[in-house]
């Protein structure tokens, strides 16, 4: 797990982004766009304030519709996701971490709310789910 520089955000699966979100925004906290991603099936939107990390909150694209996200809102509701990390070599750090384990769900794919930037997520039985974001 050496090629972890930092956390990126935390991660949230929800069921309703506005409704989840607006219980952050009347604590002072900025609520980025809403991002459609169509290769995972999900929307996601950020959410910002100074001296906290970031939190990102990922919901199924369509209600109904299979999604990433569906199977933990499923089976535990609304949850903590996972913790995103930059990396500066996405290829390098998903292949040390197969190697040391980790499963990646898909290989590295550009993302429209990462600024496109390469995302992969990967599982591990003794860690949970892990996301990468290249920084390159």
């Amino acid at each position: 797990m050496h090629h972890l520089k930092s956390v990126n955000h935390i991660g949230y699966a929800v069921r309703d982004i506005n409704k989840t979100a607006q219980l952050y925004v009347n604590a002072g906290w900025t609520l980025s766009k809403i991002y459609d991603e169509e290769i995972q099936r999900t929307r996601i939107a950020f959410l910002y304030k100074k001296g906290f990390p970031t939190i990102e909150l990922v919901s199924p694209l369509k209600e109904g519709e299979s999604s990433p996200v569906d199977n933990f809102l499923q089976k535990i509701g609304n949850t903590t996701y996972h913790i995103c990390y930059d990396v500066d070599d996405i290829e390098q750090a998903v292949e040390d971490l197969f190697d040391e384990g980790f499963k990646p769900l898909f290989m590295p794919v550009e993302s429209v709310a990462m600024d496109g930037h390469q995302i992969c997520y990967l599982y591990h039985v003794d860690v949970g789910l892990i996301e990468l974001v290249s920084t390159k």
